[in-house]
């Protein structure tokens, strides 16, 4: 009976962060498709935006080694531990190690990166040799957008301190900062400056400056302090950097499939890279607003029952975990796939991007869309791993996924172009979840799958009424021609609120229990705040 209630009580905290993280990344993502938006009208896809998105992968696919990927994995089981274990001050002079030692090396990373940047581009661009200066003009932006590892790495150690504390909602409103400075240096720099294209790397740096500022208060309010402490051979510091390096190698090679992909097609037509850019973000909303939340909001939780022990505890949050992806990411997958021209055209086309740049995108977004559900599993699966400290499984994994990747996406490309490259992906993506699950159901004898058919089956009908109406509203507009904007938007959104609730009423009449579980949280989450606003009017 205690155990059930504490496998409750996860779940709640699992709801309830998970809650706070999907509002706050939603308000991050809509600034991103503002930004993307304000990109695409100001700068097009071509030459300049292609130079840009390759640029920055490389400040990205760092910001991954060092930042949210390996650091938070390595970081928050071993900070949890230490906290249950040693106590809130022993806690703080882990975090002011860890914050010392961080510094020190990213400072170093930054200063290798800005001088090595001609050669690492050289070999992520190498396609762009054929075109005159735009390996110079992708070289230079990579240069000035360098300095955000540094910020951003940073900002994920006091993002991960805050998140063992309890507290979500600042480190998840973070990116918001980055997608504003973006926006304001297009709109404000870019039209003074000589290379225009220059003000969004200027924009980049100076929103991880701003991500990093607006974490210290609240990281003081906490407790934590900026206090430097050199004690590097402290025990939690070894067992970070234990579970670290591998973690590192095994992100490295879930950022090489991206590299990959942008290095070939760097070898096809003027724009191919922009197009994928552009249906990769699209397909990382949904991923970004619920997938990561969840995944970020389950690794707290399973950290704790891994410290002690509690293998069914831990079993029964995966399960639950992986159920509430089910739910979300097939309808998602299907939402993207029917609306993809009609966002794309509403929102991107104008200035320099075109009706043809509008489907190219388009289809990009298509062929990654299948992929949502199995990035889903992998985002939850991953970090189980992780909460066990095992992070040499995920390197594995991940190292043959980037090769079925590379394979499909060298003989797709041949006859799809971009596209063969997005479904690449998404067939590299299949293989990581299944051999992901695979594994992680053997290392707890059974994570009980045998519910997932039944509720596909009670998924199936919801579906089926969303697809209709969704499409019922959309067939009302040529999406490919330009139009009024307010109408079309108004239809847009008809076409997803009526049937994201045709979905969501369907599910709780073919009763759906992770469904009315996760709504009754979240009934009760604002029930309990209503309680508490009116006592503070009292």
């Amino acid at each position: 009976m205690l155990i059930d209630r504490q496998n409750n009580k996860e779940k709640k905290q699992i709801s309830r962060a998970t809650g706070v993280l999907t509002m706050a990344t939603l308000a991050s993502r809509v600034a991103g498709l503002v930004r993307d938006m304000v990109v695409a009208s100001v700068f097009g896809a071509g030459l300049i935006t292609d130079a840009f998105f390759v640029a920055f992968t490389i400040p990205n696919l760092l910001r991954r080694f060092f930042a949210e990927g390996s650091l938070t994995a390595a970081f928050v089981p071993t900070f949890t531990d230490v906290l249950k274990r040693e106590g809130v001050e022993e806690a703080r002079q882990v975090a002011r190690i860890c914050w010392t030692l961080l510094l020190l090396i990213m400072a170093g990373v930054t200063l290798l990166g800005i001088l090595s940047s001609p050669w690492v581009v050289k070999v992520i661009g190498y396609g762009f040799t054929g075109t005159e200066g735009k390996l110079a003009l992708t070289d230079l932006l990579n240069r000035l957008m360098f300095p955000y590892i540094f910020f951003v790495s940073l900002v994920a150690l006091f993002a991960g301190i805050l998140n063992v504390s309890g507290h979500f909602l600042l480190p998840a409103l973070s990116p918001v900062m980055l997608n504003l400075s973006m926006i304001g240096c297009a709109l404000v720099v870019a039209p003074h400056l000589d290379k225009p294209i220059l003000a969004l790397a200027y924009g980049v740096v100076i929103g991880g400056i701003i991500q990093l500022l607006m974490q210290v208060p609240v990281l003081y309010r906490h407790g934590y302090d900026l206090r430097l402490n050199f004690n590097f051979k402290h025990s939690a510091v070894a067992r970070i950097a234990g579970l670290m390096i591998p973690g590192i190698f095994g992100v490295a090679i879930y950022q090489v499939n991206v590299v990959v992909s942008r290095l070939m097609a760097s070898f096809l037509q003027e724009g191919s890279v922009s197009w994928l850019y552009y249906g990769q973000r699209l397909f990382e909303f949904p991923q970004g607003v619920f997938v990561v939340s969840l995944a970020q909001a389950v690794l707290p939780a399973m950290s704790r029952q891994a410290a002690a022990k509690d293998k069914e505890g831990f079993r029964d949050s995966l399960h639950f975990a992986l159920t509430l992806i089910l739910l979300v990411t097939i309808p998602a997958t299907l939402g993207l796939i029917l609306c993809n021209q009609a966002v794309y055209s509403l929102f991107f086309m104008r200035g320099n991007f075109t009706s043809f740049d509008v489907t190219q995108a388009s289809l990009a977004l298509a062929w990654y869309a299948p992929g949502l559900l199995f990035v889903g599993i992998s985002r939850v699966v991953v970090p189980s791993f992780y909460a066990m400290k095992d992070t040499r499984t995920p390197v594995l994994v991940s190292f043959w996924t980037l090769l079925v990747n590379a394979g499909f996406g060298l003989v797709l490309m041949q006859y799809m172009g971009h596209a063969g490259l997005a479904l690449a992906l998404t067939l590299a993506s299949i293989f990581n979840a299944v051999v992901l699950l695979s594994l992680m159901s053997k290392r707890l004898g059974s994570i009980n799958l045998s519910v997932i058919p039944t509720v596909l089956l009670r998924m199936i009908p919801g579906l089926l009424v969303m697809v209709v109406v969704v499409r019922l509203f959309l067939s009302r507009a040529d999406w490919l021609v330009p139009g009024e904007f307010l109408p079309r938007l108004i239809l847009l959104a008809a076409a997803v609120v009526c049937g994201g609730v045709v979905y969501l009423v369907s599910l709780w009449l073919c009763g759906v229990k992770e469904m009315r579980q996760a709504w009754s949280l979240f009934a009760a989450k604002l029930s309990s705040r209503h309680s508490r606003g009116k006592g503070d009017g009292n």
